[in-house]
């Protein structure tokens, strides 16, 4: 968990739901499959509306925001693992939300995918998209350049371990919690 992730970070508000994130019609592709997990993430938050701006830019298959910051219930709605593997395949490495739908948040941990991080205030009130920042898991901070300012996170406590090994399963075979391939 000495993870440092550095990079500009885009920015939504309360309740974006799994439909968001990674439309239903979308759920036929299959991300064991390394050009169907391209694809997924090439479709990343294409839910959204568009008062948030392109998460991703026409032609790309993948994001530039390495961070996404969100109010309450970030994940909410459907139990659908292809959100935070999205995501992922997108190439954001962490979440900072006020809050997360449960079901997201333990699907970010089982899949491995990203860092769901809780933030102490309403960053997303707070920062705009496309601000540089830097988020470092193992001093629970993030560090705005852009705004010269910095602030506490709560820890990610057990979850980081499993995530750091690429999920629940990689996390129980490197343990020895189930026998390695």
């Amino acid at each position: 968990m000495g993870k440092v992730i550095s990079g500009q970070i885009f920015v939504v508000d309360d309740n974006i739901d799994t439909d968001q994130i990674i439309p239903a019609e979308y759920l036929t592709l299959v991300p064991s499959k390394p050009d169907e997990y391209e694809k997924l993430g090439s479709y990343a938050m294409i839910g959204l509306p568009d008062r948030y701006g392109k998460f991703i830019e026409s032609g790309e298959m993948k994001t530039r925001y390495p961070i996404i910051i969100a109010g309450e219930n970030f994940g909410c709605g459907s139990s659908r693992e292809h959100a935070p593997i999205a995501l992922g395949a997108a190439g954001v490495e962490a979440v900072v939300a006020l809050s997360y739908a449960r079901i997201f948040f333990r699907n970010c941990s089982a899949t491995g995918e990203l860092y769901p991080i809780e933030s102490v205030e309403r960053l997303c009130d707070l920062c705009a998209t496309g601000q540089e920042v830097t988020l470092d898991l193992a001093a629970n901070r993030l560090v705005n350049h852009t705004l010269d300012r910095t602030w506490e996170l709560k820890p990610l406590g057990e979850v980081g371990p499993v995530i750091d090994a690429g999920g629940l399963f990689a996390y129980a075979r490197q343990t020895g919690m189930i026998a390695a391939r």
